[in-house]
């Protein structure tokens, strides 16, 4: 596949050219079977009906779920800014531990406490090891150096 025919894509095929006329024909019988299997064709019709029957009302409710959504959107949006200029800046971080600290509260700041404990710990007796190595070895050396 060439850049040019996946940035563009091909060109539209016309419903009646005979090059995309059975790919055309199959993709409209499925489409027609499966909103049968659905209901969906039904649905539509009902729907068409009502609003051939109730052309105000049918335009009243699209247009006032319309300007609800936007309504919506638009409270969601001044509620993030407010929001946002009240609360002080944190990091997700800092959300993460304290939506944690509420969960756990004192077990998980003991456990913690206890990890750094063990941590330190650790790094201690790693720290003796490496100067009694040390030592042995100097101790080492200065007695092959006396003989």
């Amino acid at each position: 596949m060439g850049w040019k025919k996946l940035i563009f894509g091909e060109k539209m095929p016309d419903k009646d050219d005979p090059k995309y006329k059975d790919r055309y024909e199959k993709e409209v019988e499925t489409g027609k079977k499966f909103a049968r299997i659905t209901r969906i064709d039904k649905a539509a019709a009902s729907l068409q009906r009502f609003a051939n029957e109730h052309r105000n009302l049918f335009l009243a409710i699209v247009f006032g779920i319309v300007i609800c959504c936007f309504t919506f959107n638009i409270y969601r949006i001044a509620m993030v800014c407010n929001a946002s200029s009240m609360q002080e800046q944190t990091t997700a971080t800092q959300r993460q531990e304290k939506a944690l600290d509420k969960l756990h509260g004192k077990d998980r700041k003991i456990k913690e406490l206890e990890m750094k404990y063990e941590k330190l710990l650790k790094e201690k007796a790693e720290r003796e090891k490496v100067t009694s190595t040390n030592n042995k070895s100097n101790t080492s050396n200065n007695e092959s150096q006396k003989h």
